[in-house]
């Protein structure tokens, strides 16, 4: 009786490191089919565009002593594959963190601020995996004194959304009207994944619009911030809730579109190509929102050359607007 049973507890010993075998080689394959999925997802492949309309040019009547103007603050590193799909990964992209200075008779602008004097605190309030390596420039603030430009004389900040790397420079300009929609605060307000660092500041002077014009150039909706075409933002909300599309019509002719980021790399319109599953999963971007909106973008470009794009983070795009204290009028 002692044998037999020592020869079943042997079987059932056997039998359990069996299953176990089998439940490891069960989980690593499903590991490779996962990492391969994933790989799957960093290929080349063109976005399928749906087709748009975006009408006729919309008139504008920039005045005199109107002009753009680029500060930058500064650049992270990025591999391409990171930026677009189908990028390399050894081509390592410095994205750009760049605000832009809008003067205007009626009051002065900036379309986002870039990294601010503490972008180092910023840094230290959001996730580990999102740290990136900088190399910083001078903020947009002491851009701005050294050439004449203080925070008194700008009429209002308008971020082209909330992630850190578009509003650390808010915290320079205490006081100056950061420009938000309802539905803006209220995504804001909720906390989420992104807006710790516009979170961490306090007592920020929220100046609230709505889109309370008609379609622009395609887009359904859109705010004529001075009346007369010059400034004009449209809801392009896909990357998150809160993000804007920027136009500005200068006195020459010229046109530029701001279009944060929609996509992060010019590639992402010429190809066209959307931004790595990995990357639009963990930001909760709104797949069909941003297929339309980057054929619109796309759209815009090719029939109205004279809108130069810009998107948030690409360095060569910025080279189109002149740095300041130079301005493009």
């Amino acid at each position: 009786m002692a044998s037999l049973s020592g020869r079943l507890k042997a079987v059932a010993k056997m039998r359990a490191i069996k299953a176990a075998m089998w439940v490891l080689a069960g989980l690593g394959t499903a590991t490779l089919v996962a990492v391969a999925g994933l790989a799957l997802t960093f290929i080349p492949a063109k976005l399928d565009l749906p087709a748009v309309d975006v009408g006729d040019l919309p008139p504008a009547s920039p005045p005199a002593g109107m002009s753009i103007s680029a500060l930058p603050t500064g650049t992270y590193g990025s591999p391409a594959a990171l930026t677009y799909r189908g990028g390399s990964w050894s081509d390592v992209r410095h994205l750009a963190a760049t605000a832009i200075l809008v003067r205007h008779p009626k009051g002065d602008l900036l379309i986002d601020t870039g990294f601010g004097r503490n972008i180092d605190d910023h840094m230290r309030l959001i996730p580990p995996m999102q740290r990136t390596p900088q190399i910083k420039g001078l903020p947009a603030i002491d851009q701005l004194a050294a050439g004449g430009v203080h925070p008194g004389d700008i009429a209002a900040i308008i971020p082209t959304h909330s992630h850190w790397d578009h509003i650390s420079g808010v915290d320079d300009f205490h006081g100056v009207p950061v420009m938000e929609t309802a539905a803006g605060r209220h995504w804001i307000n909720s906390k989420p994944k992104g807006s710790e660092v516009i979170n961490s500041f306090r007592d920020i002077n929220y100046k609230s619009y709505e889109f309370d014009g008609g379609p622009y150039l395609g887009f359904p909706r859109s705010h004529d911030l001075f009346g007369d075409g010059s400034v004009v933002i449209v809801p392009a909300s896909a990357h998150t809730p809160d993000s804007v599309i920027v136009f500005v019509s200068l006195p020459s002719g010229d046109r530029y579109a701001l279009v944060g980021d929609l996509v992060f790399q010019m590639e992402g319109i010429e190809i066209p190509a959307e931004k790595p599953w990995l990357l639009r999963w963990l930001i909760g971007e709104n797949a069909i929102e941003m297929h339309r909106d980057i054929a619109l973008v796309r759209a815009i470009r090719e029939k109205f050359p004279q809108v130069h794009l810009v998107p948030a983070h690409d360095s060569l795009s910025f080279g189109t607007i002149p740095v300041f204290p130079a301005s493009a009028p």
